[in-house]
């Protein structure tokens, strides 16, 4: 009888992610030009975190890097833009500030998607680790050309709507 053996991720050193070798993270560049945000943030926490990988691993960090570019394009469904709230509080008495998606596209775009995505992770050290491998941008421009960020691979997109040429 064959017995598998099965790879677990360990960190290397100080680095908090392999730097080389064939577990080492990817750069991926995603579109977010009109993508739903809450399908579009699941495959992000997806790779972020590594789960599209078979060497997931719960306790490191084994996701890829993300350059997320077009985020002042990503949609609501049905009437969120109006009605969907966005809460900080400053730590004082009355200190509560609520916004509302529209106010947030129009001040902080970025910042839609990345709450997002920080709402479907571990609140954690290592899940803030993760968050910073998320890199989103408002405009079509980004700093990272040098790493050659790759598309997604079907296999970190599984059966939600992210695509290229999507039908209204």
């Amino acid at each position: 009888m064959l017995q598998q053996k099965t790879y677990q991720a360990k960190q290397c050193g100080p680095h908090i992610f392999e730097p080389k070798g064939p577990n080492a993270p990817k750069w991926y560049l995603v579109d977010a030009s009109s993508q739903v945000v809450g399908r579009l943030s699941t495959v992000l926490a997806r790779v972020i975190t590594g789960k599209h990988k078979p060497t997931y691993t719960k306790h490191a960090d084994a996701g890829d890097f993300v350059v997320v570019i077009n985020a002042d394009k990503v949609v609501f469904t049905r009437k969120k833009w109006d009605e969907k709230l966005y809460r900080s509080h400053s730590g004082y008495v009355g200190g509560l500030k609520t916004k509302t998606a529209k106010e947030m596209l129009a001040r902080h775009p970025e910042e839609i998607l990345r709450l997002a995505v920080w709402g479907m992770t571990n609140k954690s050290n290592l899940a803030r680790r993760q968050m910073s491998k998320l890199k989103i941008y408002a405009s079509a421009n980004h700093p990272h050309s040098a790493q050659s960020p790759q598309p997604l691979p079907q296999g970190a997109i599984r059966r939600t709507v992210v695509s290229t040429n999507r039908e209204k």
